[in-house]
């Protein structure tokens, strides 16, 4: 057996319209095709592949401190476009850089203070203005 990649990402909220609208916004997924499942929900794209499924829940989960899962990442390209996007619509993030060239990690939380980091090759700093 070979782990070929990672599918997508469950993420449970009672604000379900809003969260699909800050992940298209924000991130620039699409909405598309889901399972007729007996929960509401809301699959976002990239491409062709749905990567974050959106569950509707009656309340909103509780943060714990200690998180079993801590972020999830997306590997992405347009560094300078992205965080103007996020400058724009007052976003709080963190920039960071891997040790040894590695990607730039842009830190953002979606509307229920999920922790996503978004990476970009370091490549990308050059010429964005960027001091990272």
């Amino acid at each position: 057996m070979t782990i070929k990649r990672l599918d997508h990402v469950n993420v449970r909220t009672a604000r379900i319209q809003e969260m699909s609208a800050w992940y298209q916004e924000m991130l620039g997924l699409k909405p598309g095709w889901r399972p007729d499942f007996k929960i509401g929900g809301i699959w976002l794209y990239a491409g062709d592949d749905p990567i974050v499924h959106l569950v509707e829940v009656a309340e909103h989960p509780p943060v714990a401190d200690n998180l079993a899962i801590e972020h999830f990442a997306l590997s992405a390209e347009g560094l300078g476009e992205f965080v103007a996007n996020a400058e724009k619509r007052g976003e709080s993030m963190r920039l960071s850089r891997v040790p040894n060239n590695g990607p730039i990690q842009v830190n953002i939380w979606d509307l229920d203070g999920n922790h996503i980091h978004v990476d970009f090759d370091a490549e990308e700093v050059e010429g964005s203005g960027l001091d990272i």
